[in-house]
């Protein structure tokens, strides 16, 4: 299923695994959930109802990704490898095709979000455009993110820091 950064973004944060699984070997059952969850098979119809600001339908959507982590386990595979399969693939293929395409996406997004916020910083905006414009640098921003740990790795390492905090400071 091919939605666009919208559909991805919305699945990203309510259905991460989903979101991820969507463009693995795992793509079929994720979009078999998907499907049963948004009742079509239209992709269409489904990336309007994942874009749609409906809470039941994110509701549904939390609840589709829970069902396909649970079919995940019973397979005995783990979500973390996954999405570090996934990097992994993305990664490899560069080092095989000898692609320069990420190397330039990556550094034409840092220039331009690092741009866009000096703009931000020098020129006034008309009221009328702050939302649309904060709203694309906030997208620029989190894109921006993703390459950096595409290049430097992942922070699961702060995130297990941040939840041994957290459990700390349950038991105190």
């Amino acid at each position: 299923m091919n939605f666009g950064q919208t559909a991805k973004s919305v699945l990203a944060t309510v259905a991460p695994l989903i979101g991820t699984a969507l463009g693995g070997p795992f793509g079929g059952l994720a979009g078999s959930l998907l499907s049963k969850a948004l009742g079509t098979t239209d992709p269409k119809a489904m990336e309007a109802a994942i874009t749609s600001t409906d809470p039941d339908i994110l509701l549904k959507l939390k609840q589709a990704d829970n069902e396909f982590q649970e079919h995940m386990a019973q397979l005995g595979i783990d979500k973390e490898k996954l999405a570090y399969d996934d990097t992994a693939n993305a990664r490899n293929r560069e080092i095989q095709v000898k692609d320069s395409t990420p190397r330039v996406l990556a550094y034409g997004t840092t220039i331009g979000f690092f741009g866009a916020l000096l703009g931000l910083n020098l020129m006034p905006i008309p009221a009328e455009n702050r939302a649309t414009i904060y709203s694309m640098v906030g997208s620029l921003g989190t894109v921006w993110i993703l390459i950096m740990g595409y290049y430097f790795g992942s922070s699961r390492g702060s995130d297990d820091k941040s939840k041994a905090l957290v459990d700390i400071a349950k038991q105190s």
